[in-house]
Order: C-alpha cells, then structure tokens, then sequence
C-alpha cells in the first residue's frame, strides 16, 4: 500500500526540471586571419558553447526561462596553429519585471584574450586548477556573468559568484598569463574583478540593486517612482569617480547603460533631464553627443 501511495503521488506532482544557469551565445570572429583552415574555429565555437552552457556554476536551482541571456563574441587576431590572440566582448542581459523589455547589464571588451587550443580538444571545467588559459577566461566571465545578475535582484546577491571569480584571478596572476595581474592595465580582468569588490568601488553593487530591482522594475508600475531611484542611484557613480576616476566600473557602467538612459529621461522635466545630464558629463565628457540627447527635450 505505501508504495502504491508513493507512485500516485509521484504521478500527480508536477516535474520541476531545473538546469544549468547560463543561456550563452558564441561568436568568433576570424576576418582578421587570412591563409589559414578556419575548421578550428568551428570546434572551437561548438566547444565554448557547450562549455558554458552545460556547466553548473553554484548551487542555485534555475528553471529554463530563467536562464541568463549572455553573449561571448571572440574576435581572433592572430593565430599560429595553436595559440590565438585577440579580444572578446562580454554581454550578458536580464528581464525587467512586467514587461517584455530586457535591460543590458554587461556589455564589456576584455582586449587582453591570448590562449592555446587544439582542435577537438576538450574543455575541462575545474574551481581548484587551472585547466587552462582559455577555461580560466570562461570561467572569469561565467561568474562575474552570474555575480552581476545577482547583484540587479538582491543586495549583494553575488557574494558567491564574487568569491569564485577571485579564486580564477589568482590561479590566473600565479600563471603569468596575459590579462590577469594585477595593477598590469586598469581594464584587464583583476581591475574588473576589484572594481566590484574593493571597497571603495564597490558601491558599483548598490547601484546595480538600486538601478534595476528599484528602479527598472519599478517603473512598469510606477513611472515616476521608479525614475526618481534611478535618478539617485546615479550619485553612486560621482562617489566612485571621487575615489578612482579611472575605475573600469565607470566605464562598465557608461558602455551598459548611457543608451538606456537617454531612452529613460527623454520624457523628463527640463529640471531632471538637466541635473542628469550634468553629473553624467563630469563622469564622461568625451561623450557629450550621447549625452546631449539627455538634456534636450524628446518630441
């Protein structure tokens, strides 16, 4: 009689299928290479794309429609048979509540990519060695993909993700490998990763909260509600550029979000529009054109 309990009420629950975390689309881009069978970057492509799909990257259970939308977009500049140089270009992207509108969260070139591969060969994932330059970079990015996104619906909701991608920093400094030490240049993968967790910076993380899960989120509902958070959400950014005006988290920020915030104040007094437009142009006066389309009035 139990076991028949057990298959009735196997039968009436309904099948939760939980998966990996990340739905990643790859490019490579070889238009820089000339005289050489291009096969291998076919393997490639189809390697990296199983790799970090198909990798568990923590505990979180994540159902298939919450599945993180990201983009790795290598550009290949050189190559010699084995070893392949050049840049990759980071997006990752998430839904904003009650809406159909997806909001851009990472949208990053990381111009440091060097690594050796053989086609065919495999990618072996591991969090305690350093399998190889190539898995490392995936790594790097597959947690701060994942530490990001937490961090837009929670307060610092990536701590674990944060964590994990400081070990890859380190076994990454201890290779001598190309990208990782550092203080070596202000936007290599070390600076990326202290931009989010030294503390002087690391306000970065309230504004990713305040920004979306406050404000985004907030603005389906209540318009104005949601603006205004956005609205002082981005005193943050004069606080970070106060402490290292050349922090990668600036940049990050301005490259992910300048479009979506001309979108955001067109409709805007002349009073909001402009108080906007003049921290962001302290912050980033090489892109006044953009910015110009924040101070003067949408029709």
């Amino acid at each position: 009689m139990k076991f028949i309990l057990l298959l009735l009420f196997s039968t009436v629950m309904p099948v939760v299928a939980f998966c990996q975390e990340l739905n990643c689309t790859v490019e490579i881009n070889t238009d820089k290479i000339s005289g050489t069978d291009k096969a291998i970057f076919n393997t490639l492509k189809t390697a990296i794309t199983e790799y970090m799909n198909n990798t568990q990257w923590g505990n979180a259970k994540y159902l298939t429609n919450e599945k993180i939308e990201c983009k790795l977009f290598f550009t290949i500049s050189s190559f010699d048979g084995t070893t392949m140089s050049g840049d990759l270009q980071v997006q990752s992207t998430r839904p904003v509540y009650n809406s159909t509108y997806t909001t851009t969260l990472i949208n990053f070139k990381d111009t440091s990519i060097e690594f050796t591969y053989t086609e065919n060969e495999p990618l072996i994932f591991s969090e305690t060695t350093m399998e190889s330059n190539l898995t490392a970079i995936l790594n790097f990015y597959g947690y701060m993909i994942l530490a990001i996104d937490s961090d837009s619906f929670a307060p610092n909701g990536g701590d674990f993700y944060y964590e994990k991608a400081a070990n890859i920093v380190n076994m990454g400094q201890s290779s001598g490998e190309k990208g990782w030490k550092a203080f070596e240049d202000n936007k290599n993968r070390s600076a990326v990763l202290s931009a989010f967790t030294d503390k002087s910076t690391s306000g970065i993380r309230t504004l990713l909260y305040n920004y979306h899960r406050k404000g985004l989120d907030e603005m389906v509902l209540s318009p104005d509600k949601g603006k205004m958070v956005i609205t002082q959400s981005l005193d943050l950014l004069k606080q970070i550029y106060d402490v290292n005006p050349m922090s990668v988290a600036l940049s990050m920020f301005k490259d992910a979000k300048l479009d979506e915030l001309v979108n955001v104040y067109s409709k805007s007094n002349t009073t909001e529009r402009q108080n906007v437009y003049e921290l962001l142009y302290q912050l980033y006066p090489t892109e006044s054109q953009r910015l110009n389309k924040i101070k003067e009035e949408q029709k």
